[in-house]
């Protein structure tokens, strides 16, 4: 099967498509012939070698796919040949830049008939960390202010609209052109602010009446992290899912104290290992799809062998929503 590979960490340019022999399902595995793939920034973490876990050599990126099982391992019970299914990976063994993959079949999530394989494969990861990081380690309650990061990224179009069904006052929405702030008015912010002009944190206030936010979507680091934490109302909530600058802040936990505030991580392998809460969630989210009240933004659909050149249009900011590689 034709797949892409990364032998050292490094640049778009490590990326290889190459040959490589299709795995065959074990016991509880089963096989599937790859329709989507998602990408991540999580990937070209990866890639460099900078991911949040270690990342082995030789290795195969991605980590969603949507597809059609064609085989099942022999103790599988729940799956079967021909179901259209998607899956965020919990085996070692899985590829994602590939033609075919096997995946554990309890992580797999039947597609229903009202959903295709390209918006199914936008939710595993970042619609599940826009699920979790505004519901499980967010906390939002009805009638709160919410503040998305990267409003235009595979996150944040989902957030917004969550944030909206979950019940939320007010969201606040940034991104770096007038482009992606228009796309994030379209899905439901009530205010769109450019982070890239001096002041932005001074918009955010003004348009709580000098309140502040109660959750925080921050993904940045540097100089947005810090921003972002002044930004909080008292008993405010920043949850972090990523570094995308590559700045790491500094934080002074006393400065949480005097109004309660806190600074919260998020790591999606985490919820993937509390079952009940990945199967419900992402269940809830395809019916979200389904039933035309949740809608994906995907930013572009490219063949598997540009993969090198995906990674580079990511990383330099020239997207919107999800990117999703056909084999």
């Amino acid at each position: 099967m034709k797949a892409i590979q990364f032998t050292q960490y490094g640049g778009p340019e490590v990326l290889n498509y190459i040959e490589l022999e299709k795995p065959k399902p074990r016991d509880f595995e089963v096989l599937i012939k790859i329709e989507a793939i998602g990408v991540n920034y999580a990937d070209t973490a990866r890639r460099e070698g900078q991911y949040v876990v270690n990342t082995p050599l030789p290795y195969v990126p991605g980590s969603e796919v949507a597809g059609t099982v064609i085989e099942i391992g022999s103790n599988v019970k729940d799956v079967c040949v021909g179901d259209r299914v998607v899956t965020l990976f919990n085996s070692k063994r899985a590829t994602g830049y590939a033609e075919y993959t096997v995946a554990n079949s309890s992580s797999l999530i039947p597609i229903p008939e009202s959903v295709d394989m390209n918006s199914a494969v936008a939710l595993p990861l970042q619609g599940l960390s826009a699920y979790h990081i505004l519901k499980t380690m967010g906390r939002l309650e009805k009638g709160e202010t919410v503040l998305v990061h990267a409003a235009a990224g595979g996150v944040g179009t989902i957030a917004i609209q969550l944030a909206k069904l979950f019940g939320a006052g007010k969201v606040i929405a940034t991104a770096s052109n007038e482009e992606k702030l228009s796309l994030a008015k379209e899905l439901g912010a009530d205010v769109c602010i450019n982070y890239t002009e001096e002041g932005w944190e001074k918009h955010v206030h003004e348009s709580t009446g000098g309140v502040g936010v109660d959750v925080v979507l921050e993904m940045a680091g540097g100089d947005i992290f810090s921003k972002s934490l002044d930004c909080l109302a008292p008993f405010g909530r920043l949850v972090i899912y990523g570094v995308a600058s590559g700045e790491q802040a500094r934080l002074y936990p006393s400065t949480l104290m005097a109004e309660n505030k806190s600074v919260i991580g998020f790591f999606l392998p985490g919820i993937m290992k509390k079952q009940e809460l990945y199967r419900s969630s992402l269940m809830e989210l395809l019916t979200f799809v389904g039933e035309g009240k949740l809608k994906l933004t995907i930013g572009g659909i490219f063949p598997l062998t540009s993969a090198a050149e995906v990674h580079r249009l990511l990383q330099a900011r020239q997207t919107k929503g999800k990117l999703v590689l056909i084999p």
